[in-house]
């Protein structure tokens, strides 16, 4: 966990991937900010008091972003209290943006598409966004720490040979490791992946935890071909050790059944990364124990067709 000096507390909640009943909106926490002094991120809010920013995002029935909504339209629980929106704003807010690309032997067919939706992907992000490139097979190797420069990951990811088997969940807890050098609060994990772990020294159980308390948000453009379903235990979990570990961050797996798919939905990935309300609360339970605080946002009053809903469970409240 982070802590903020000047004890200054802020929390992002950012977008979301475990669905509420009808009208909840999108929203992720994660943990409070490093401790060392950095520029505030453009268009961020800064409160000196123990202040919770969630970031929400909301789409239609169609999957479409729902931009026009107003202060007046949303709720928002803490521990299932209400709790007052003392601010609200929508921001297209940088972000240090962790790209996890699969390298293993079965995305030998699936690398050029791979390739071209990352492209795509770096091309509708935040001109501001920085960036690293982890690939990934048998073991995890950083290709290019945090850079802007699209052109320069884009030529790296074009030199990458598919090989060996893979390590998914090393992956992860690598990137989240990479966060700690990152020049923004916002953090996203992006995995683009035909799914499935064989070759991990870490276990899920510790992931699970290590996403838990990180500041990181997952997300994953999925090439889940139902032919290599068919291949091993692993491949078949694929799918859902994928969404599992998104829901836990707020984030969310964009299948694709095949390599066609993958351009349009890593654009729309890209898309729906910049277009965030912003709600910030004081928790009105006050005390620094450690504890998880749940959190739910929801819609007011209800639309129809409804509108799709997603959410992160919770943060941890700091420790004095």
């Amino acid at each position: 966990m982070k802590h903020h000096p000047s004890n200054t507390l802020i929390f992002s909640l950012l977008l979301a991937a475990v669905a509420f009943p009808l009208l909840a909106a999108v929203a992720q926490v994660s943990g409070p900010m490093a401790p060392r002094k950095r520029q505030p991120s453009p268009g961020s809010i800064q409160i000196d008091v123990d202040m919770v920013l969630v970031n929400v995002g909301v789409t239609d029935a169609a999957g479409h972003i729902v931009a026009d909504l107003q202060k007046k339209n949303f709720r928002l629980f803490e521990d299932e209290v209400e709790q007052e929106i003392l601010t609200f704003s929508r921001e297209d807010v940088p972000a240090s943006i962790g790209i996890l690309f699969d390298v293993s032997e079965s995305m030998a067919d699936k690398m050029d598409p791979s390739r071209e939706a990352l492209a795509r992907f770096l091309q509708k992000s935040n001109p501001n966004d920085e960036f690293f490139l982890i690939s990934f097979n048998n073991r995890a190797e950083l290709e290019s720490p945090f850079t802007s420069n699209i052109e320069q990951l884009q030529r790296r990811a074009t030199s990458l040979k598919p090989k060996s088997r893979t390590a998914l969940l090393d992956a992860i807890y690598f990137g989240v490791a990479q966060m700690r050098t990152a020049r923004y609060d916002r953090h996203i994990l992006l995995v683009i992946s035909d799914g499935g772990d064989n070759h991990s020294r870490h276990h899920e159980p510790e992931i699970r935890n290590l996403l838990r308390e990180s500041d990181s948000q997952l997300y994953a453009l999925g090439i889940f071909d139902a032919r290599d379903m068919s291949r091993t235990s692993e491949e078949r979990e694929g799918p859902k050790l994928l969404s599992d570990l998104a829901e836990m961050t707020g984030g969310h797996v964009f299948p694709a059944a095949n390599a066609n798919e993958l351009l349009d939905i890593s654009g729309k990935i890209g898309m729906e990364l910049r277009s965030q309300y912003i709600l910030g609360f004081k928790p009105g339970d006050a005390h620094h124990d450690g504890r998880w605080r749940r959190i739910k946002v929801n819609l007011s009053p209800s639309h129809n067709p409804p509108l799709t809903s997603r959410s992160r469970t919770g943060y941890f409240s700091p420790r004095d």
